[in-house]
């Protein structure tokens, strides 16, 4: 069985990709953690390796590793309080990145799977102009930026030391445990907060972290997945205001949307100094997953009104 490495094990979305690896039969799994904080699902090996940066020492953990699977990194946060944004960005997910591949390389490891951002190609799109994976990235923030840095690092060590690269860019991942506006989300709807979003027509792309796991594991092994860059999806776009209804009746509340129009909402926004919320909340973002599926033979396996329902239980399980 093939051993694959996983970093940042124990977050969102890693802790899902050794779940799913440990239970598929196929893995031998490993999990490199800042700190051993939690326990795993056995048999996984446990590897402590620290923080992300230039200084980390990866040689022990990633002997007769087969497969890295990247998740680790400085994750966009609304409110960074750094004093240079960019530079701590850089430090954790450009230069941690690199340093991870080179020691890869040298320790034999075949293919590195990165968990890279739709960040990278912007943060809006058109009406009917969904990102592809060819377009012209045009990262906005620091964390954007930060991203697309460590895919062209990633690319120029793959040139050189023929390490198997795949770069895939999620679009907001959602489910069990999911923080940030997710979680904002799910609180304003549970407390019954009377929301002026019942007339969003916007087409947002997001992606359950159920169908980002499957297609990670998909591009362990897959032939043509080496040196692609791939954008994921649930392959179902909604507007805010369906994002809202759905999500709301799979926790078994009521959605209290105020149908406002989104123009005066924008407007409002501007004036009370929330515009960077209002767009959103109001913008569309939307990806174009036809050549991740055709390429892979690959398609997202759960719908995302399964994926809210799972959600919408487990939260409710764990008092979350």
């Amino acid at each position: 069985m093939s051993l694959v490495a996983v970093t940042g094990a124990s977050g969102f979305v890693g802790r899902r990709v050794v779940e799913r690896l440990a239970a598929d039969g196929r893995y031998h799994v490993r999990a490199l953690t800042r700190r051993k904080d939690w326990t795993p699902p056995p048999p996984v090996d446990v590897a402590v390796v620290g923080g992300l940066g230039g200084e980390t020492d990866y040689a022990a953990p990633l002997t007769g590793v087969d497969a890295v699977v990247h998740c680790a990194a400085r994750v966009h946060v609304m409110r960074d309080r750094a004093a240079d944004p960019l530079a701590e960005f850089r430090t954790a997910n450009v230069v941690g990145t690199a340093r991870l591949a080179r020691q890869a390389a040298a320790a034999g490891v075949r293919r590195f799977v990165f968990l890279s951002s739709i960040k990278v190609n912007g943060e809006a799109t058109a009406p009917g102009k969904p990102f592809t994976a060819y377009d012209v990235p045009h990262p906005i923030d620091p964390y954007g930026i930060s991203k697309l840095e460590a895919e062209d690092a990633l690319r120029a060590i793959s040139a050189e030391t023929g390490l198997e690269v795949v770069v895939i860019r999620p679009v907001l991942v959602y489910g069990p445990g999911a923080k940030g506006n997710v979680l904002s989300l799910k609180k304003w709807l549970r407390r019954g907060v009377p929301l002026p979003l019942g007339a969003i027509e916007n087409r947002r792309s997001l992606v359950a972290v159920d169908n980002l796991v499957d297609l990670v594991v998909t591009c362990l092994d897959h032939p043509e997945a080496t040196g692609r860059t791939l954008l994921v999806s649930d392959g179902e776009d909604l507007s805010t205001t369906d994002l809202l209804r759905r999500t709301a009746r799979a926790m078994g509340v009521e959605a209290r949307l105020i149908p406002v129009p989104q123009r005066i909402l924008e407007a409002g926004a501007r004036l009370l100094g929330q515009g960077s919320i209002a767009r959103r909340l109001c913008a569309s973002l939307q990806v174009d997953i036809r050549e991740t599926r055709e390429l892979l033979g690959w398609a997202p396996p759960v719908r995302v009104d399964c994926a809210l329902q799972t959600m919408a239980h487990a939260d409710a399980t764990s008092g979350g």
